[in-house]
């Protein structure tokens, strides 16, 4: 049993399923990930930085894209979607889009590319 799949065992129904598609979300787009947890929570590794990752809590699910600045850079979040600096919560039984998480792990795959590179990596809005 991973350590992901121990730590979704507190979770049932509608939060589990919604958490799971999550995870195999994820794992459609990074194969390659590592699963760990990071502050208590499932996250997606690769290189030893985390790249993704999410959690459940009692009225809403939340996705974490681990960089306050990825939320920044993106815009077109579903409407059932609360975004902050470093969380993106949604209700739970709503499936974040693919294209949606896709887009999310580029944008902090990238940064931590141009970081390990030397360069900022934070773009304004337009």
């Amino acid at each position: 049993m991973s350590v992901i799949d121990h730590h979704l065992k507190k979770f049932s129904g509608a939060q589990l399923e919604t958490l799971q598609h999550l995870r195999e979300t994820i794992l459609s787009i990074v194969p390659q990930a590592k699963e760990t947890l990071s502050y208590g929570m499932p996250a997606f590794e690769i290189d030893g930085k985390v790249v993704a990752g999410f959690d459940g809590f009692k009225n809403h699910c939340s996705y974490f894209p681990h960089s306050g600045s990825v939320l920044e850079e993106l815009e077109d979040f579903p409407e059932w979607c609360e975004v902050s600096k470093g969380t993106l919560k949604f209700p739970i039984g709503k499936k974040l889009p693919k294209t949606l998480v896709r887009k999310l792990i580029s944008v902090r795959r990238r940064q931590i590319t141009e970081k390990q590179k030397g360069r900022s990596s934070v773009k304004p809005k337009k």
